[in-house]
């Protein structure tokens, strides 16, 4: 496939890079400054892009076959700026005519129990309950949209650079933690997880956990 990568500077984005170039995608990856830092492959090119600009998104996606986000806030914007984020990625997806979209989301959403989100459990930072509110906002947004075959796929309570391992489990709408309850994954094994659901569309529609 011809994947536009939004937000491929970063820590997930450039794993997630380097992962659909080995499986043999071709990758445009976006980000502000327009690097391509820690990518090295013939079939990934970096380019600019602001992501809370629908004629961006228009311009960057059209001619390819889907669209995946590692994007989040960095340490000088808002959290709210990810809402502004998907609502220009939907806006600009549909004016470029591509209809799938794999989106990096967040795990304060998903059910640690029947009516208890991990976001609402005593444990969780507290400094994190901005980026965790703006992710689930984000979802919301992004679950009314019908004419987007998305997926959003959110990583354990703590993601880390490690192993690739190629294991994880995944669950829907609910954390994924092990038999001691620790919820972990490696930001490699995350990004395998990513192109994986790009591939095999399992979760379209879904909010998905993923974890060891």
């Amino acid at each position: 496939m011809d994947v536009l990568l939004l937000g491929a500077s970063g820590r997930i984005g450039q794993r997630t890079a380097t992962e659909l170039t080995d499986r043999g995608h071709s990758v445009t990856g976006v980000s502000r400054g327009g690097t391509g830092d820690g990518v090295e492959a013939d079939e990934f090119v970096a380019v600019a892009g602001d992501a809370t600009n629908a004629d961006d998104i228009t311009k960057l996606a059209t001619g390819h076959d889907a669209v995946v986000s590692a994007l989040g806030p960095s340490d000088d914007e808002s959290p709210e700026v990810l809402v502004e984020m998907i609502e220009a990625v939907i806006d600009g997806l549909s004016r470029a005519a591509v209809d799938r979209l794999v989106w990096t989301g967040g795990a304060g959403g998903l059910k640690v129990g029947p009516d208890t989100m991990l976001i609402e459990t005593e444990d969780f930072p507290e400094e994190w309950e901005p980026v965790a509110r703006a992710a689930i906002d984000a979802y919301d947004i992004l679950g009314e949209t019908d004419d987007l075959r998305w997926s959003y796929v959110a990583p354990a309570a703590l993601i880390e650079p490690g192993e690739r391992t190629g294991e994880y489990r995944t669950a829907e709408h609910e954390l994924v933690a092990d038999e001691e309850g620790d919820s972990y994954i490696s930001m490699e094994d995350f990004a395998i997880a990513l192109v994986d659901e790009l591939e095999a569309e399992n979760a379209v529609h879904t909010y998905l956990g993923t974890g060891y």
